[in-house]
């Protein structure tokens, strides 16, 4: 008797937990830096976003498209109802022209585990001596 009582809770909390989701929902998920000045050095620009599921939001990985972007990110796991961030600094050193980056978001949640971010601009280059 003991264990049929104790299979139907582990059943129940099963069923429970299941239609449970963690989703982000970003403001935006594209930035445009417009033109930036090489000689000026890194810009940065940070990505908010609010977990609106009912569960623990954790973002498992974030990775930039390449070495002139990195990255940071909340390391925490994101509590339903509150926030987060993805920082992303794009350095233009040696870099003229025009840029598209793309941050590959990977998450817990079950419905959209990877959300790309992008940022863009043009970089003015520094005047030659």
């Amino acid at each position: 008797m003991k264990r049929h009582y104790l299979l139907s809770l582990l059943l129940l909390v099963s069923v429970l937990t299941m239609g449970q989701k963690t989703i982000a929902k970003f403001n935006e998920t594209t930035h445009d830096f417009g033109s930036i000045l090489e000689q000026k050095g890194p810009v940065t620009y940070k990505f908010e976003f609010a977990n609106v599921g009912k569960t623990d939001l954790l973002l498992t990985n974030v990775q930039a498209s390449c070495g002139c972007t990195t990255p940071k990110w909340s390391k925490k796991p994101v509590p339903a109802g509150t926030k987060g961030f993805i920082e992303v600094t794009y350095n233009p050193k040696d870099r003229p022209g025009p840029f598209n980056k793309t941050i590959t978001v990977t998450t817990n949640s079950q419905d959209e585990n990877k959300i790309l971010l992008y940022i863009k601009g043009e970089v003015v280059p520094k005047p030659k001596k």
